[in-house]
C-alpha cells in the first residue's frame, strides 16, 4: 500500500524543480557537464523483479536472442548475441532522452564480426561505426553527433550483420549533456485543469482485473490514467487497452518494473526500471508513455532524473486516496485538478464509482490526466 500521502506532499513541496505559472521550469546550467546516459551501460543490471524472463533490462533485443554473459570486457557481465536465424541481425536498442542543439558521442567496446553502432532519430544523419572483425579480442566502435533543435530523444543500436554468427558487447556510453530533472506534483495546477473544473482517475499496479470495473468505466465513459506494472500487463494487455480508451484523454504510463522503493537503488538501476516499464507500454500499446508514477510515492533527485532520461517529464502522486474503501482527500474535499488514486483490485468498481458520486457532488467532472499535463 502507498505511503502517506502527507508525507508524499511534504516529498513534493521540496523536489527539486519549480512549478510557475506556465509550468515546470528547472534551473540550467550554462554548461550541462558530460555524463554517460546509456542504461545499463555495462550490463551488470542482469534481471529486474517481475521482469519477463530473459530480458535484457533498459535494452530492446531480438527475443531468444540477447543474454547476459561472465565473458566481460570489465566488471561482472557483458552482452552476448546469437542470432536465431541467417534473416536476424541481432539487433539491441534503446531509447535515451537528449537536448536538443547538442553534441554527443556513442561508444561500445564489441567483440566479433561486422559488429555496427550508430543512433538515429537525433535530427541529423549519423554514421555508424562498424569493424569486419575484432579478431577475437575487443574493439572499441564511437559515433558522433549533433541533434537537431527538435530532437528530444535518440535511438541508440548495436547490430551485428546477417550470417555472421554471435557478437558481444560491453562498456556502453553516450557521453553528452543530460536533460533537465522531471518535475514532480501530486495534482495538476494549470489554470485549464481548474477552470474546467476536472479531477484525474488513476490506478496502479494490475494484479486483479475485473469485468465490473469494465462496465463501471465504459458505462461512465471515465478517462483513466493506468500504471500497471509490466508483468499482470503481460497477462491481460487486453483488458488495461479497454480499462484506457473508455473515456477521451485515457493513457496507460509507467510504475516501474518490480515496485520496489526507488529511493534504495542508485541512479543507474532506477533507470533500468523506468526504462524498461517505459518500452514495455511502448511495445504493447504503440504509445510512449509521458507520466511516471514512484512505487509507494518514494522519490529523490536521482528518481526525477532518471525519468527524465527516460524522457518522462512528470513524476506524479496524488491528492486523494480511493482505494480499497477508502475516500481520502488531503486538500480539504475533492478540488479540480485533484490527483485520485484506485489499485486495481477486488473493491475497484466500487471504489470508483464511490469517488464518482464525489466528484459530480462536488461540481467536478473527471479529465483524461495527459490532455490536461504539457
Amino acid at each position: 500500500m502507498h505511503t502517506s500521502l502527507r508525507r508524499i506532499a511534504c516529498a513534493t513541496v521540496g523536489a527539486l524543480t519549480v512549478l510557475g505559472a506556465a509550468g515546470p521550469t528547472a534551473a540550467h546550467a550554462e554548461a550541462a557537464p558530460a555524463v554517460n546516459l546509456a542504461t545499463n551501460p555495462g550490463f551488470e543490471i542482469t534481471s529486474l523483479p517481475l521482469a519477463d524472463w530473459g530480458t535484457i533490462p533498459g535494452w530492446q533485443c531480438v527475443p531468444g536472442e540477447a543474454f547476459i554473459r561472465d565473458t566481460a570486457r570489465t566488471g561482472a557481465a557483458a552482452l552476448t548475441v546469437t542470432p536465431a536465424n541467417d534473416h536476424s541481425n541481432g539487433e539491441c536498442a534503446q531509447t535515451v532522452a537528449v537536448r536538443p542543439n547538442s553534441t554527443y558521442t556513442y561508444s561500445a567496446w564489441v567483440r566479433g564480426s561486422y559488429v555496427f553502432l550508430g543512433a538515429t532519430g537525433t535530427g541529423n544523419d549519423v554514421a555508424p561505426s562498424w569493424t569486419e572483425t575484432t579478431n577475437g579480442g575487443w574493439q572499441k566502435l564511437t559515433t558522433r553527433f549533433t541533434t537537431g533543435p527538435d530532437a528530444s530523444t535518440v535511438r541508440l543500436y548495436l547490430h551485428g550483420w546477417y550470417e555472421q554468427g554471435a557478437f558481444s558487447a560491453d562498456d556502453v556510453e553516450l557521453s553528452g549533456p543530460a536533460v533537465d530533472p522531471a518535475w514532480a506534483t501530486w495534482n495538476v495546477p494549470y489554470p485549464a485543469a481548474v477552470q474546467d473544473k476536472k479531477v484525474f482517475f488513476t490506478v496502479d499496479d494490475g494484479w486483479q482485473r475485473t469485468p465490473e470495473v469494465l462496465n463501471v468505466v465504459e458505462a461512465n465513459k471515465l478517462p483513466v490514467t493506468a500504471f500497471p506494472l509490466p508483468m499482470p500487463v503481460g497477462f491481460e494487455p487486453d483488458f488495461f487497452k479497454r480499462v484506457t480508451s473508455a473515456g477521451t484523454g485515457g493513457s496507460v504510463e509507467v510504475h516501474s518494473v518490480s515496485h520496489r522503493d526507488l529511493t534504495t537503488l542508485p541512479l543507474a538501476d532506477q533507470q533500468a526500471e523506468i526504462c524498461t516499464a517505459r518500452d514495455s507500454v511502448a511495445q504493447r500499446y504503440g504509445t510512449v508513455p509521458k507520466v511516471f508514477r514512484p512505487p509507494y510515492f518514494a522519490f529523490n533527485a536521482d528518481t526525477l532524473q532518471a525519468a527524465a532520461n527516460c524522457g518522462l517529464r512528470t513524476v506524479m502522486t496524488a491528492t486523494a486516496d480511493y482505494s480499497w474503501g477508502a475516500s481520502t482527500s488531503y486538500r480539504g474535499g475533492l478540488q479540480a485538478g485533484d490527483v485520485v488514486i484506485f489499485h486495481f483490485s477486488d473493491t475497484l468498481a466500487t471504489d470508483l464509482q464511490r469517488a464518482l458520486a464525489d466528484v459530480t457532488a462536488a461540481g467536478l467532472t473527471v479529465g483524461g490526466l495527459r490532455s490536461y499535463l504539457p
